[in-house]
């Protein structure tokens, strides 16, 4: 069975879109994406957390709401900050080897 990950930002599209699709047809990891905002692409609920093993914020912030708005949710969850800042477009070569620097000691490519 494959490991679930769930990466989130703010507005689900530049930041955590990328992670999802560095895991595209992986044969170990099926990826989602949400966003925390209000106006986000795909806003995170309950059903994501519940999905997903592992969840990965690009920033504390994103932790933080998940926390306040989740708690239950994210019992027995493994939850990792990651520390990426929104300074990046969708697919930039620099954010991909950000994601992987980031993501390599958590995960095997």
């Amino acid at each position: 069975m494959k490991t679930k990950l769930l990466f989130i930002c703010s507005r689900n599209r530049w930041r955590s879109p990328t992670a999802e699709a560095l895991f595209k047809n992986h044969p170990r990891y099926d990826a989602r994406s949400a966003g925390t905002e209000n106006g986000a692409r795909i806003k995170v609920t309950d059903c994501h957390l519940g999905w997903a093993d592992w969840i990965f914020c690009m920033e504390r912030k994103h932790a933080d709401r998940l926390r306040e708005n989740f708690p239950e949710e994210l019992a027995g969850k493994t939850l990792i900050i990651l520390r990426i800042p929104d300074d990046y477009t969708f697919m930039n070569p620099a954010l991909i080897e950000l994601l992987r620097a980031e993501l390599s000691a958590h995960l095997e490519y």
